[in-house]
């Protein structure tokens, strides 16, 4: 393997941001020592943790741990821009102080990820010729901004927002400069949504500068598209898994990865109820996987 990949855990197995109600028994100490008894070098931010850089550095540092990234909503297809510039700049100046280098930036004008009312499978937003313009015109300065601190933007596309699908990954892609958008690739959220990881990672590995891993449960995925459900329905239901317990293949994908020119993060993420499984359990599980293939 090599040593310019690290592997990091998310903290939404242990309690989940978009449904506090999730794991709330869980305390951050625990999450973040379990990740570090599991094997991890780094987190990404969760609602729990410390919101003092110096705080969270004096949690992680005794047991190993370094930021890899956190997740920021931006509204660039709603809001007047300086309302996600504002938002943008204090998170940015939060994950530079405690040394990361990519900040997970994600479109939610018109999001059903969070709407319980709406179907995921049916009622995704597609956008305008007009909010492709602005979310394009927003990325494009919010990269700059994180240049100032060294850093990168990486966009997450994701299931129930207007990037998406291979075709809203490639537009994103051509419409937005190298040197300003990078991209994140999550497994799940590809596979969830009938696209190819292995196409996409392909398409655009010179634009990928952050990863998720997450598998689906396919039977889950299927239930959930014939009922209607909503996103937030479907991960209470275990639609997404770890690396190695649902229906991905990740050694083509980690060869690739290996293959590549790729350097940073690889960020085992799987969004499910942890009073059914049990996040420590799972997040050694994904280690171990993947390690055979190291």
């Amino acid at each position: 393997m090599t040593k310019d990949i690290r592997f990091a855990c998310a903290p939404i197995a242990w309690t989940n941001d978009d449904m506090p109600e999730l794991g709330y028994e869980n305390s951050f100490e625990q999450c973040i020592s379990e990740m570090a008894l599991s094997g991890y070098e780094g987190t990404e931010i969760g609602n729990k943790y410390p919101k003092d850089p110096e705080v969270l550095k004096s949690f992680l540092e005794p047991r190993g741990l370094s930021v890899a990234s956190a997740w920021i909503s931006l509204y660039l297809t709603l809001e007047p821009y300086e309302v996600t510039e504002a938002a943008f700049i204090k998170h940015r100046d939060f994950l530079s102080a405690l040394g990361a280098k990519v900040i997970v930036v994600s479109e939610q004008g018109n999001s059903i990820q969070g709407d319980l009312t709406k179907a995921l499978f049916k009622e995704k937003p597609v956008f305008t010729e007009k909010e492709w313009q602005l979310l394009v015109d927003g990325l494009e300065k919010l990269g700059k901004l994180a240049h100032e601190k060294d850093m990168e933007i990486v966009y997450h596309h994701h299931m129930g927002t207007g990037v998406q699908t291979t075709h809203e990954i490639d537009e994103l892609m051509k419409k937005t400069s190298k040197d300003n958008v990078s991209l994140l690739y999550d497994t799940g959220h590809l596979v969830l949504s009938g696209e190819d990881p292995i196409d996409i990672f392909n398409r655009h590995k010179d634009r990928i500068k952050h990863i998720h891993f997450k598998d689906v449960r396919q039977k889950v995925k299927e239930v959930v598209d014939k009922d209607c459900k909503c996103f937030l329905d479907g991960v209470k239901d275990g639609m997404f898994t770890v690396p190695g317990d649902g229906v991905i293949d990740f050694k083509p994908i980690l060869d690739l990865i290996y293959q590549s020119d790729y350097k940073g993060w690889i960020v085992v993420e799987a969004e499910q109820d942890p009073a059914v499984a049990n996040p420590f359990i799972y997040a050694k599980k994904a280690k171990e996987y993947i390690e055979q293939y190291q």
